[in-house]
């Protein structure tokens, strides 16, 4: 991440995301649960594909190569797995298979960018329902949680967006929609002459 550190009076280069959104059903029951319960995660209820990162990419160039790794990305289920615990953090574990693991792997390729600590073999997908919690009040938050169950158990991503947040607004950049699940893939040109594989 040094190489993307601004120098003195230079204002920091903005993050960026690959995020799926939740239902609306969840997104709502997600914000309600964090109002009433005085927390809050980054902006909007999200799952990360990628975590935030810096790229002297440009948004054009972002975009097309965030393209080019989703090209043949099909809509997949996501099921929501419980609650989970980290200092600090309160959230709800996702799962898709190796779904997420595969793409989370396949937006890494794009770069030259930053990585957090909590991407490769350390990624968990989540709905972030508390960030930066205070240790005093953890158990208290952990115990308010234990009986809630959101209104859904899994969703279908159907579309991934690329954000960028940059002073802590958040901006939808581009929206990637996904292939239905049986749809033909897009034909690959062969030279001229050439037989398909």
């Amino acid at each position: 991440m040094s190489g993307f550190l601004p120098t003195v009076g230079e204002k920091p280069p903005p993050l960026h995301s690959l995020v799926a959104w939740p239902p609306e059903a969840l997104d709502t029951w997600m914000r309600r649960t964090q109002a009433r319960l005085g927390v809050s995660g980054f902006g909007l209820p999200h799952l990360n594909i990628r975590a935030p990162f810096q790229t002297s990419l440009s948004a054009t160039e972002l975009t097309a190569a965030f393209r080019d790794v989703l090209r043949d990305q099909t809509e997949f289920e996501v099921q929501i797995k419980g609650w989970k615990r980290l200092p600090n953090v309160l959230f709800l574990q996702c799962g898709a298979g190796g779904i997420l693991r595969a793409l989370h792997e396949r937006a890494l390729e794009v770069g030259p960018s930053s990585r957090a600590p909590y991407d490769g073999p350390d990624f968990v997908p989540h709905l972030t329902l508390a960030l930066g919690v205070l240790p005093c009040a953890e158990d208290e938050l952990w115990a308010a949680v234990q009986d809630l169950r959101p209104p859904v158990s899994s969703f279908t991503v159907q579309a991934l967006s690329l954000t960028r947040e940059e002073r802590g607004e958040v901006q939808e950049l581009h929206t990637f929609p996904l292939l239905p699940v049986g749809a033909p893939r897009e034909p690959e040109f062969l030279p001229a002459g050439a037989e398909p594989s």
